[in-house]
């Protein structure tokens, strides 16, 4: 997949990136087990960016094995379900204090008075925090509704309707 394909993919998945849900990322703990936790998360335009405590397991875990996939999904029943696929690579900075994106990201989902509380409640908690950054790889876009599913799905779709 080339940068042009990820780029459309990612655009055609502008609600998604933008929503207040939690995305998903998957990796592989340093025991060697796979792992999937919810996180919130802030795109940025070229990053995913999630953030957590610096001596948070899965901070170890990234370092020593940056490749991850995530997925973020909405759904409004069966007719609105999306979903957005994407593979890449962790990145980590320990920053002091909070990371910034982690508050805008919590700002998509709460009221002026309720982001205020929570940065106030994370500056007081965090002397330092993680800064994972996930720059796209690869990336597939999809919205069931209107047909836009694995291809899978679609020759299982195209085979069952010959046979009938």
């Amino acid at each position: 997949m080339d940068q042009l394909d990820i780029d459309r993919e990612l655009t055609d998945a502008g609600e998604l990136l933008a929503s207040p849900s939690a995305l998903h990322v998957a990796y592989t703990a340093l025991d060697g087990t796979p792992r999937v936790v919810p996180a919130g998360f802030l795109w940025t335009g070229t990053e995913l960016v999630i953030a957590t405590a610096a001596t948070a397991p899965k901070v170890a875990a990234l370092q020593a094995h940056p490749d991850v996939a995530v997925t973020i999904d909405a759904s409004d029943g069966p007719a609105g379900a999306r979903q957005l696929s994407v593979r890449g690579r962790a990145e980590i900075t320990i920053v002091d204090g909070v990371v910034e994106e982690y508050l805008a990201a919590s700002r998509k989902g709460m009221d002026d008075e309720a982001a205020a509380q929570f940065e106030q409640a994370c500056r007081e908690l965090y002397d330092r925090m993680a800064r994972i950054a996930i720059v796209p790889r690869w990336a597939r876009y999809y919205d069931f509704g209107v047909g836009r599913i694995p291809t899978f799905l679609q020759e299982l779709a195209a085979r069952g309707a010959a046979g009938r």
